[in-house]
Protein backbone atom coordinates (compact mmCIF):
# COMPACT_ATOMS: atom_id res chain seq x y z
CA UNK A 1 0.00 0.00 0.00
CA UNK A 2 1.67 2.94 -1.11
CA UNK A 3 0.75 6.47 -2.32
CA UNK A 4 3.22 8.43 -4.92
CA UNK A 5 3.21 12.45 -4.65
CA UNK A 6 4.80 14.93 -6.24
CA UNK A 7 5.00 19.11 -7.06
CA UNK A 8 5.22 19.28 -10.77
CA UNK A 9 5.56 23.28 -9.82
CA UNK A 10 4.75 25.62 -7.09
CA UNK A 11 4.79 29.30 -6.47
CA UNK A 12 3.32 32.25 -8.28
CA UNK A 13 4.24 31.44 -11.43
CA UNK A 14 1.90 28.59 -11.23
CA UNK A 15 1.18 25.52 -9.04
CA UNK A 16 0.37 21.91 -9.97
CA UNK A 17 0.65 19.02 -7.77
CA UNK A 18 0.06 15.14 -8.13
CA UNK A 19 -1.42 12.56 -5.74
CA UNK A 20 -1.55 8.93 -6.55
CA UNK A 21 -1.63 5.01 -6.18
CA UNK A 22 -0.50 2.32 -8.27
CA UNK A 23 -3.95 2.98 -10.51
CA UNK A 24 -5.16 6.13 -10.43
CA UNK A 25 -3.89 9.67 -9.45
CA UNK A 26 -5.27 13.37 -9.31
CA UNK A 27 -3.75 16.70 -9.58
CA UNK A 28 -4.68 19.35 -7.27
CA UNK A 29 -4.60 22.45 -9.42
CA UNK A 30 -3.16 22.83 -12.79
CA UNK A 31 -1.27 26.32 -12.73
CA UNK A 32 1.06 25.43 -15.65
CA UNK A 33 0.77 24.93 -19.25
CA UNK A 34 -0.32 21.67 -20.38
CA UNK A 35 3.31 20.76 -22.53
CA UNK A 36 5.34 21.35 -19.05
CA UNK A 37 2.83 19.11 -17.20
CA UNK A 38 3.45 16.74 -19.90
CA UNK A 39 7.39 17.33 -19.94
CA UNK A 40 7.53 17.04 -16.47
CA UNK A 41 5.55 13.62 -15.76
CA UNK A 42 7.51 12.26 -18.43
CA UNK A 43 10.90 13.18 -16.81
CA UNK A 44 9.50 11.34 -13.10
CA UNK A 45 8.13 8.71 -15.28
CA UNK A 46 4.57 9.22 -14.94
CA UNK A 47 2.07 8.63 -17.48
CA UNK A 48 -0.91 11.17 -17.82
CA UNK A 49 -3.08 7.96 -18.69
CA UNK A 50 -2.95 7.40 -15.03
CA UNK A 51 -4.20 10.73 -14.06
CA UNK A 52 -8.14 10.23 -13.81
CA UNK A 53 -9.23 13.87 -12.65
CA UNK A 54 -8.54 17.31 -11.46
CA UNK A 55 -9.46 18.76 -8.76
CA UNK A 56 -9.15 23.24 -8.11
CA UNK A 57 -8.82 24.74 -5.07
CA UNK A 58 -9.65 28.50 -6.06
CA UNK A 59 -9.82 30.77 -8.88
CA UNK A 60 -6.41 32.66 -8.71
CA UNK A 61 -4.42 32.39 -12.35
CA UNK A 62 -1.70 30.65 -10.82
CA UNK A 63 -3.85 27.55 -9.88
CA UNK A 64 -5.86 27.44 -12.96
CA UNK A 65 -4.08 28.72 -15.94
CA UNK A 66 -3.51 25.08 -17.64
CA UNK A 67 -6.79 23.76 -16.77
CA UNK A 68 -8.86 24.01 -20.00
CA UNK A 69 -6.49 22.54 -22.05
CA UNK A 70 -5.07 19.52 -20.10
CA UNK A 71 -8.71 18.70 -19.21
CA UNK A 72 -9.99 18.43 -23.16
CA UNK A 73 -6.72 16.92 -24.27
CA UNK A 74 -7.27 14.46 -22.12
CA UNK A 75 -11.10 14.11 -21.39
CA UNK A 76 -10.43 14.53 -17.57
CA UNK A 77 -13.96 16.32 -15.17
CA UNK A 78 -12.75 18.84 -13.23
CA UNK A 79 -14.06 19.23 -9.25
CA UNK A 80 -14.82 22.77 -8.76
CA UNK A 81 -17.31 24.81 -6.82
CA UNK A 82 -19.82 26.63 -8.49
CA UNK A 83 -18.30 30.11 -6.79
CA UNK A 84 -14.74 29.12 -8.16
CA UNK A 85 -16.21 28.13 -11.38
CA UNK A 86 -18.12 31.77 -11.53
CA UNK A 87 -15.36 33.74 -10.85
CA UNK A 88 -13.30 31.36 -12.57
CA UNK A 89 -14.45 32.21 -16.36
CA UNK A 90 -13.45 28.68 -17.01
CA UNK A 91 -14.60 27.60 -19.99
CA UNK A 92 -15.07 24.13 -20.03
CA UNK A 93 -17.80 21.82 -21.43
CA UNK A 94 -20.48 20.62 -18.77
CA UNK A 95 -20.16 17.19 -19.35
CA UNK A 96 -16.30 17.29 -17.62
CA UNK A 97 -17.32 20.02 -14.93
CA UNK A 98 -18.37 18.42 -11.18
CA UNK A 99 -19.28 20.36 -8.49
CA UNK A 100 -18.07 19.90 -4.86
CA UNK A 101 -18.56 20.92 -1.10
CA UNK A 102 -16.68 21.35 1.80
CA UNK A 103 -16.65 18.01 3.87
CA UNK A 104 -18.42 15.86 1.06
CA UNK A 105 -15.62 13.35 0.20
CA UNK A 106 -15.29 12.32 -3.76
CA UNK A 107 -13.98 8.88 -4.55
CA UNK A 108 -11.64 8.47 -8.03
CA UNK A 109 -11.38 5.11 -7.84
CA UNK A 110 -10.35 3.98 -4.91
CA UNK A 111 -8.60 7.62 -3.75
CA UNK A 112 -10.68 10.07 -1.19
CA UNK A 113 -10.39 13.44 -1.82
CA UNK A 114 -11.63 15.29 0.95
CA UNK A 115 -12.39 19.45 0.25
CA UNK A 116 -12.49 22.00 3.43
CA UNK A 117 -12.48 25.64 3.77
CA UNK A 118 -8.88 27.36 4.27
CA UNK A 119 -8.87 31.27 4.73
CA UNK A 120 -7.32 33.10 1.62
CA UNK A 121 -8.83 35.83 -0.83
CA UNK A 122 -10.95 33.67 -2.85
CA UNK A 123 -14.46 33.55 -3.82
CA UNK A 124 -15.01 30.14 -2.44
CA UNK A 125 -11.06 28.61 -1.15
CA UNK A 126 -10.36 24.77 -0.28
CA UNK A 127 -7.58 22.77 1.04
CA UNK A 128 -7.90 19.06 0.17
CA UNK A 129 -6.70 15.67 1.45
CA UNK A 130 -6.07 12.68 -0.46
CA UNK A 131 -6.69 8.98 1.35
CA UNK A 132 -5.83 5.45 -0.19
CA UNK A 133 -6.90 2.75 2.23
CA UNK A 134 -5.18 4.46 5.60
CA UNK A 135 -3.01 6.67 3.97
CA UNK A 136 -3.61 10.45 3.72
CA UNK A 137 -1.60 13.21 1.85
CA UNK A 138 -2.44 17.21 2.47
CA UNK A 139 -2.23 19.48 -0.18
CA UNK A 140 -2.29 22.90 2.00
CA UNK A 141 -1.67 25.96 0.48
CA UNK A 142 -2.56 29.45 -0.40
CA UNK A 143 -3.90 30.21 3.42
CA UNK A 144 -3.93 32.75 5.10
CA UNK A 145 -3.22 31.29 8.80
CA UNK A 146 -3.83 28.02 10.20
CA UNK A 147 -7.44 27.24 11.00
CA UNK A 148 -9.11 24.57 12.86
CA UNK A 149 -9.40 23.36 9.30
CA UNK A 150 -6.40 22.88 8.22
CA UNK A 151 -4.82 21.95 11.90
CA UNK A 152 -7.21 18.97 12.28
CA UNK A 153 -6.43 17.25 8.75
CA UNK A 154 -2.48 18.32 8.82
CA UNK A 155 -2.54 16.11 12.25
CA UNK A 156 -3.40 13.10 10.19
CA UNK A 157 -0.71 13.59 7.08
CA UNK A 158 1.67 10.88 6.63
CA UNK A 159 2.79 13.18 3.74
CA UNK A 160 1.80 16.91 3.17
CA UNK A 161 2.27 19.99 0.76
CA UNK A 162 2.61 23.02 3.30
CA UNK A 163 2.86 26.56 1.94
CA UNK A 164 5.66 28.71 3.45
CA UNK A 165 4.97 31.57 1.74
CA UNK A 166 7.17 34.30 3.06
CA UNK A 167 9.76 35.31 5.28
CA UNK A 168 8.81 38.24 7.92
CA UNK A 169 10.90 40.29 8.16
CA UNK A 170 12.07 39.66 4.03
CA UNK A 171 8.60 40.74 3.68
CA UNK A 172 9.02 43.85 5.74
CA UNK A 173 12.10 45.46 4.57
CA UNK A 174 11.52 44.30 0.62
CA UNK A 175 10.02 46.21 -2.27
CA UNK A 176 6.07 45.37 -2.01
CA UNK A 177 3.84 48.07 -1.58
CA UNK A 178 2.44 48.06 1.81
CA UNK A 179 -1.08 47.46 0.58
CA UNK A 180 0.38 43.84 -1.28
CA UNK A 181 2.49 43.54 2.24
CA UNK A 182 -0.90 44.05 4.42
CA UNK A 183 -2.31 41.36 2.26
CA UNK A 184 -0.09 38.55 1.96
CA UNK A 185 0.33 38.69 6.20
CA UNK A 186 -2.92 39.87 6.51
CA UNK A 187 -4.91 36.49 7.33
CA UNK A 188 -6.25 35.38 4.09
CA UNK A 189 -3.22 35.93 2.17
CA UNK A 190 -0.03 33.13 2.21
CA UNK A 191 1.41 31.48 5.47
CA UNK A 192 4.57 32.66 6.60
CA UNK A 193 7.85 30.31 7.30
CA UNK A 194 7.50 31.02 11.01
CA UNK A 195 3.61 30.40 11.10
CA UNK A 196 4.08 27.04 8.86
CA UNK A 197 6.89 25.78 11.48
CA UNK A 198 4.33 26.33 14.39
CA UNK A 199 1.98 24.38 12.57
CA UNK A 200 4.66 21.56 11.72
CA UNK A 201 5.63 21.73 14.90
CA UNK A 202 2.29 21.31 17.24
CA UNK A 203 0.51 19.33 15.15
CA UNK A 204 2.40 16.88 12.99
CA UNK A 205 1.58 13.39 13.63
CA UNK A 206 4.48 10.91 14.49
CA UNK A 207 4.07 9.09 11.31
CA UNK A 208 4.58 12.10 8.75
CA UNK A 209 7.43 10.77 6.38
CA UNK A 210 7.65 13.89 3.93
CA UNK A 211 6.66 17.22 3.86
CA UNK A 212 7.02 19.30 0.63
CA UNK A 213 7.43 22.80 1.41
CA UNK A 214 5.08 24.80 -1.02
CA UNK A 215 4.49 28.33 -2.80
CA UNK A 216 7.51 29.89 -1.41
CA UNK A 217 8.22 33.47 -2.75
CA UNK A 218 10.21 34.59 -5.42
CA UNK A 219 10.96 38.01 -3.79
CA UNK A 220 10.14 37.52 -0.10
CA UNK A 221 11.85 34.01 0.80
CA UNK A 222 14.92 31.85 0.23
CA UNK A 223 14.78 28.30 -0.22
CA UNK A 224 18.18 27.59 1.74
CA UNK A 225 16.59 29.48 4.63
CA UNK A 226 13.34 27.68 4.82
CA UNK A 227 15.19 24.24 4.53
CA UNK A 228 17.60 25.00 7.70
CA UNK A 229 14.63 26.24 9.40
CA UNK A 230 12.60 23.45 9.03
CA UNK A 231 15.40 20.70 8.98
CA UNK A 232 15.75 21.90 12.50
CA UNK A 233 12.56 20.26 13.72
CA UNK A 234 11.88 17.52 11.49
CA UNK A 235 13.26 14.69 13.21
CA UNK A 236 11.93 11.77 11.28
CA UNK A 237 10.37 13.82 8.87
CA UNK A 238 12.05 14.29 5.05
CA UNK A 239 12.00 17.66 4.36
CA UNK A 240 11.49 19.14 0.74
CA UNK A 241 11.28 22.66 -0.61
CA UNK A 242 9.22 22.25 -3.73
CA UNK A 243 10.34 24.37 -6.72
CA UNK A 244 8.49 26.85 -8.88
CA UNK A 245 11.03 26.54 -11.53
CA UNK A 246 10.93 22.69 -11.94
CA UNK A 247 9.31 19.00 -10.48
CA UNK A 248 10.46 17.41 -7.34
CA UNK A 249 11.07 13.99 -7.64
CA UNK A 250 8.53 11.36 -7.35
CA UNK A 251 8.07 10.33 -3.24
CA UNK A 252 6.85 6.82 -1.83
CA UNK A 253 4.43 7.13 0.91
CA UNK A 254 3.89 3.99 2.99
CA UNK A 255 4.18 3.19 6.51
CA UNK A 256 7.88 2.45 6.36
CA UNK A 257 8.83 5.58 4.44
CA UNK A 258 11.65 7.38 5.98
CA UNK A 259 13.11 8.57 2.70
CA UNK A 260 12.14 9.60 -0.93
CA UNK A 261 12.30 7.13 -3.63
CA UNK A 262 11.65 7.76 -7.06
CA UNK A 263 9.07 5.34 -8.60
CA UNK A 264 10.10 2.82 -11.81
CA UNK A 265 9.56 5.10 -14.95
CA UNK A 266 6.78 2.99 -16.39
CA UNK A 267 2.79 3.65 -17.97
CA UNK A 268 0.06 2.82 -16.53
CA UNK A 269 -3.04 1.94 -17.61
CA UNK A 270 -6.63 3.20 -17.50
CA UNK A 271 -8.80 1.59 -14.47
CA UNK A 272 -12.52 2.41 -14.39
CA UNK A 273 -13.57 5.44 -12.61
CA UNK A 274 -15.95 6.82 -9.67
CA UNK A 275 -17.48 9.84 -9.40
CA UNK A 276 -19.83 11.03 -6.95
CA UNK A 277 -23.10 12.73 -8.41
CA UNK A 278 -23.58 16.37 -9.11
Amino acid sequence: MQLFITSLNSGSNGNCYYVGNEQEAVLVDVGICCRQIEIRMKRLGLSMDKVKAVFISHEHSDHIRGVEIVAKKYKLPVYITSQTLRNSRLYLPKSQVFTFEAYQPVFIGELCVLPFPKKHDASDPHSFTVTYQDLTVGVFTDIGLSCEHVIRHFSQCHAAFLEANYDEEMLEKGKYPIYLKRRIRGGHGHLSNRQALQLFTSSRPPYMSHLLLSHLSHENNNPDLVKELFSAHAQDTEIVVASRFYETPVYTISHTSLSANTIPRRSYGIPQQLHLPL
